[in-house]
């Protein structure tokens, strides 16, 4: 399958990483491939610049966001939250009619720091403005619940018995990307929280999220639903 990844990040990097090991054809968009190629510092976080990983995972191709929504059957946003909607607009609106979009993007703020704040909560959230403003693209809200490393794989914590959460108001869609995330990545407890308006749970979730990294030390952890 051809695949599409918007985001260079490492969220990014992990989704298309892992897809292009289990042999799709993985494409990257970015805003301008030149630039993200000439970067030579760590990131925020201290991870390598992109060049780096690239190298290392030479099956993945780079180009405009354009190039990758053209060339990707289904599409994936891992970009920054504030870049979204720009991003997919660079990518085209005839571009991405009538794809899935798996969202894992999630509104952060980080102009005033660490942590970072929601610049949507409560009676909206990103999963939804994408969909407003792309409306026959298919557009699943999932894995934003995790860390980049957990989403590719679930085993990492709990031999994979943890929950992750699909968004989105085209059933069919969610059912593929269900089954997606269990093939693509192992995922076994799958919950489907209703139409895209139940993103915004998932989203408001990132500063508990943020508070359990700091107290616990470490991203590798999930919640589990029982009843």
């Amino acid at each position: 399958m051809k695949i599409a990844v918007f985001g260079t990040g490492s969220v990014g990097q992990a989704i298309a990483g892992k897809l292009a090991q289990i042999n799709h054809a993985v494409m990257i968009g970015t805003r301008s491939p030149q630039e993200t190629l000439a970067r030579t510092e760590p990131d925020m976080f201290g991870q390598p610049p992109f060049s780096v990983w690239l190298a290392q995972n030479p099956a993945v191709q780079l180009g405009l966001f354009l190039e990758a929504a053209r060339f990707g059957e289904v599409l994936i946003n891992a970009t920054n939250g504030m870049g979204s909607l720009e991003a997919l607009h660079q990518a085209g609106e005839a571009n991405l009619n009538g794809k899935v979009l798996i969202d894992i993007a999630v509104p952060l703020d980080f102009s005033r720091g660490m942590p970072p704040s929601l610049f949507l909560s409560n009676t909206d959230s990103l999963g939804e403005q994408i969909q407003r403003a792309f409306p026959q693209v298919k557009v699943v809200k999932t894995l934003n619940t995790v860390t980049a490393r957990l989403m590719v794989n679930p085993n990492l914590v709990g031999n994979g018995e943890h929950t992750i959460f699909v968004s989105g108001n085209d059933s069919g869609a969610k059912a593929l990307v269900s089954g997606w995330l269990a093939s693509w990545f192992g995922w076994k407890d799958i919950l489907d929280l209703g139409d895209i308006t139940t993103a915004r749970g998932v989203e408001m979730y990132l500063p508990l999220w943020l508070r359990l990294w700091g107290a616990t030390g470490s991203g590798l952890f999930n919640i589990k639903v029982v009843k």
